[in-house]
This record gives structure tokens, C-alpha cells and sequence, in this order.
């Protein structure tokens, strides 16, 4: 485990609330603690909607109509919190050619921040628990790692698409399966990918919590992006307001010992400011 290191300010770039329907928490809620935490930036990303065929009971992301009322109640937080820089975002999963949404500019550029994901491998939620027998079939680890890696790659150098950050880069750990080969070479893939679409990375402390015991990305992950120059943030992935502040300066030590100097943060002007570690 790294040693804690201490900078003059905590940010955290992912949290998501009870417009979805897997977490819980009022936007207020979240810009409070985090305020009296002493964040200094703070972004809401819920899960943009997807469609009844990825999300048929609208528990994965939020449901079209309770857009405007996020919308709203993330301005009425940055209105309450003038000190604080509150970002109004969201995780936009990316389905690939599947895609079965209307992603304009229109309808993408209202947002501060747009968090990059992949969570379905061709359709299949392979981060969801009750599909994790799937896991556990006769060479399912290294099928899924690789096509999630494949996928994860598109996403990165895909100029046609507004990311701004990468989250949680190897959600492929989760559930603590792993491929028998070496990780080493997607890894470099998925920095050359990174570095070629100009994205952030994001380091996510959530990933403590899941059977993989790690945050995401792995340290040698990190060190790869690191070595590639891919500029770095921190989310904690909350989902509950108690887990907004989460392991923000261990995410800043692994910066640090993965070669990292500063952290990048997005604002809410969308442009980016950096951190000195």
C-alpha cells in the first residue's frame, strides 16, 4: 500500500447520485460533505442514459427524463458552494459500434466534463455481480480481458467521440480474474491509445473496495501511462455521499510512485489546471 501524502488541496473528478438507479444521495448531499471535507473541485457524473436494450429497468444509468432535473439540482449545489468548483458531467459508457444513441454535439457539449467507460463487452455487462459466473467459464479471462482491452483502446483514440477522461481503466479486474498471460502488452497498448486520443486517465480509489483489492488502474498500468505522458486525475467513484472524499490522497500517492509530478484537473470552464505532487 503507498504511503499517504499530503497537497494543499483534494479534488475528486467522479461521483455519481441518486438519479441512478445503483446509487443513492441527493446532489446536495454530496456537495456537502464534500465541502466540508475541504474539496476543492467536485464533479457529478451519472451515467448518461442508455437505451432499454442496455438498460431495460433503468438501473444502470439516468432515465432521460430525470436529466433536466439533475441538470438542475448540480447548478442549485454550484450556487449553494461558490467556493467550490462543481462540475455538471457524466460517465459516458461507450458501446462502440452497437451504439444505439443519438450522441451529437448537441446533445454532449451542455456538459463540464464527460468520464469515459467500458462496462459492456459486446452487449454482455461483464462488471455486473450477477452475471459473474460468466467469468469463471473455460478461458473466459483471457477472452474478456482481451476484447475489453480492445475496446478500451477504441474508445481512447476515437476523435469522433468527447471524452475527456478515461475512468477507471482496468474495471476488467473487478471481480479479481485475470488472464494467464502477461497484462504488460495490453497495458502499453492502452497507454499508446490514451496518449494518441489526448485523453486523461483517471485514477479511481473505488477499486479498493471490489474483490480485486486494488484501485484502478494496477501500478504498472499507471507507470505506463506515466511513461507514455498521459496527463492523470482522481474520482473515488462514489455512490453514496459517505464515499465522496474516499481515498483521495492514496489516489495521490500513486501518482507519485507510479513517476506522476502533477495532477491534471479538469474545471468547470472546461479547460484544465494541474496540482504539484
Amino acid at each position: 500500500m503507498p504511503k499517504t501524502i499530503h497537497v494543499p488541496e483534494l479534488i475528486n473528478t467522479h461521483c455519481h447520485t441518486g438519479f441512478c438507479g445503483h446509487a443513492e444521495g441527493a446532489v446536495a448531499e454530496y456537495a456537502r460533505v464534500a465541502h466540508d471535507a475541504g474539496l476543492t473541485t467536485l464533479a457529478f457524473t451519472d451515467h448518461f442514459p442508455l437505451t432499454e436494450r442496455f438498460d431495460p429497468v433503468g438501473y444502470l444509468s439516468v432515465p432521460a427524463q430525470d436529466m433536466p432535473a439533475y441538470k438542475e439540482a448540480v447548478f442549485e449545489a454550484r450556487a449553494a458552494h461558490p467556493d467550490m468548483d462543481i462540475l455538471y458531467g457524466c460517465e459516458l459508457d461507450y458501446l462502440g459500434a452497437i451504439d444505439d444513441r443519438a450522441l451529437s454535439d448537441d446533445v454532449l457539449s451542455e456538459f463540464d466534463i464527460i468520464l469515459g467507460s467500458v462496462h459492456f463487452v459486446d452487449e454482455w455487462p461483464f462488471d455486473d455481480p450477477a452475471q459473474r459466473g460468466v467469468w469463471e467459464e473455460p478461458g473466459s479471462p483471457e477472452r474478456i480481458w482481451q476484447r475489453y482491452v480492445e475496446l478500451w483502446c477504441d474508445m481512447a483514440a476515437d476523435a469522433s467521440m468527447r471524452f475527456d477522461v478515461l475512468s477507471h481503466p482496468d474495471l476488467a479486474k473487478k471481480f479479481a480474474y485475470y488472464p494467464a498471460f502477461d497484462l504488460l502488452p495490453l497495458y502499453e497498448r492502452m497507454a499508446e491509445a490514451a496518449r494518441a486520443g489526448e485523453r486523461l486517465i483517471e485514477v479511481n480509489t473505488s477499486g479498493s473496495y471490489y474483490a480485486c483489492k486494488e484501485i484502478f488502474p494496477a501500478p504498472a498500468l499507471l507507470a505506463e501511462f506515466c511513461r507514455a505522458g498521459v496527463p492523470a486525475t482522481v474520482g473515488t467513484d462514489a455512490h453514496e455521499p459517505k464515499n465522496v472524499t474516499r481515498d483521495i490522497e492514496r489516489g495521490y500517492a500513486l501518482l507519485y510512485e507510479a513517476g506522476y509530478r502533477e495532477l491534471t484537473v479538469p474545471t468547470s470552464s472546461r479547460d484544465r489546471r494541474t496540482i504539484e505532487l
